[in-house]
């Protein structure tokens, strides 16, 4: 097979920019592939021919959806942590720590087996690019055979040796901070394509982190940040600074946090699953689009303070708790990933684009939100 056509689509969403509008919506149309690339888009009666048909019987199709911020490399359980949590405990990242106990006594077959599932997990709701972080190993060898087991699954694969400070170095950070940045950085970076740091009361300052960032940088790696997640600090301005790709949670924002997102080109990821699993504020996303920040959504799937594997979840949380529009809700988990990821080959459906598809059981993407928890995803077509 080298073409595959999809038609009879109701509503198909392609956020190219060359038309105008933010989701860029064509009714009655139909899309060409071949050998995994959009070939031709258009209206469903003037689609060429093609040597398989896919009937879209009317469906909504949207670009595949881009995770941009997840841990699935661990292993162990913390659902008494989430209990707690729903019976008034507030939340502390404290329990990063249970996590990077029970990933280093874990098998390389065990974590690769489950960081796979919820990979299978994200695909079958639509999620077609994922990146996934280690720091859950935070010792040489645990990090690099973390990035290296994420590097089988995804190209997306970001260094997090700066998540927390282990209990190991808890009375020489320092040390930590030269270790994260030398030897651990140099087994780590063959198997990455980001650095991040957690820049957040209790894990790592502003200093600790520009230092963090800046070393990556220097051997090529793109620079990730979470910032503002548990209160406002120069995170935010300092991923700006250094020209990160995105900075991540921004539940807490200065005016100044603000005006240095929308005057830079750091994309602002929203991770709606965080707020929902740990009771805290959400972020004000409308503050931000209107702002003129470009605002991406992902899941944050990991075991502690956002344990879902679903954008569709993430879309219905954001559309209703952060007062996103269904569109702005969609581009974000399909474009804008792909702008924090500093691709252009996915979240649209654009002639020489990779051919990432969702056929949903709906007849618009609204339907995302106004049917949160319902399996809407019909069909997945990736690349």
């Amino acid at each position: 097979m080298t073409s595959m056509l999809v038609d009879n689509i109701a509503l198909l969403v392609t956020n190219d920019a060359l038309h105008g509008s933010l989701t860029a919506e064509r009714s009655a149309a139909a899309v060409v592939i071949e050998h995994g690339l959009v070939a031709w888009v258009g209206d469903a009666v003037d689609a060429p021919a093609a040597d398989e048909r896919i009937d879209a019987d009317g469906r909504c199709v949207i670009p595949g959806f881009v995770d941009s911020h997840s841990h699935l490399v661990f292993a162990g359980d913390r659902a008494d942590e989430f209990e707690h949590r729903m019976t008034g405990q507030a939340y502390a990242a404290g329990g990063i720590r249970r996590t990077v106990a029970a990933t280093r006594a874990a098998t390389d077959a065990d974590l690769l087996a489950n960081a796979g599932r919820l990979v299978a997990e994200m695909r079958a709701q639509g999620t077609t690019t994922v990146e996934i972080k280690s720091g859950y190993g935070l010792s040489v060898a645990d990090e690099e055979r973390s990035v290296a087991i994420a590097r089988r699954l995804t190209a997306e694969t970001t260094y997090l040796g700066a998540h927390v400070v282990p209990p190991e170095f808890t009375d020489d950070p320092a040390g930590y901070v030269e270790l994260v940045t030398g030897e651990m950085l140099a087994a780590c970076a063959p198997h990455a394509r980001w650095i991040d740091v957690f820049c957040e009361t209790g894990a790592f300052d502003e200093d600790q982190a520009r230092a963090i960032l800046r070393a990556g940088q220097a051997v090529g790696l793109g620079a990730r940040m979470h910032a503002g997640q548990l209160g406002v600090s120069g995170g935010v301005r300092l991923a700006v600074e250094l020209g990160a790709a995105s900075v991540d949670h921004c539940t807490f924002l200065a005016d100044a946090d603000v005006d240095a997102l929308a005057a830079g080109d750091t994309v602002a990821t929203l991770l709606p699953g965080v707020e929902f699993s740990t009771r805290q504020p959400y972020p004000d996303a409308r503050r931000l689009i209107d702002a003129g920040v470009t605002v991406a959504i992902a899941t944050d799937c990991n075991p502690g303070s956002s344990f879902t594997s679903s954008m569709p979840f993430c879309i219905a949380v954001a559309v209703r708790d952060l007062r996103m529009s269904p569109a702005e809700a969609l581009w974000a988990a399909t474009a804008g990933g792909a702008r924090s990821l500093w691709r252009d080959d996915v979240g649209v459906i654009a002639v020489g684009k990779r051919a990432d598809l969702v056929l949903l059981d709906a007849p618009s993407y609204v339907h995302l939100a106004y049917r949160p928890g319902v399996p809407l995803v019909h069909r997945v077509i990736t690349g």
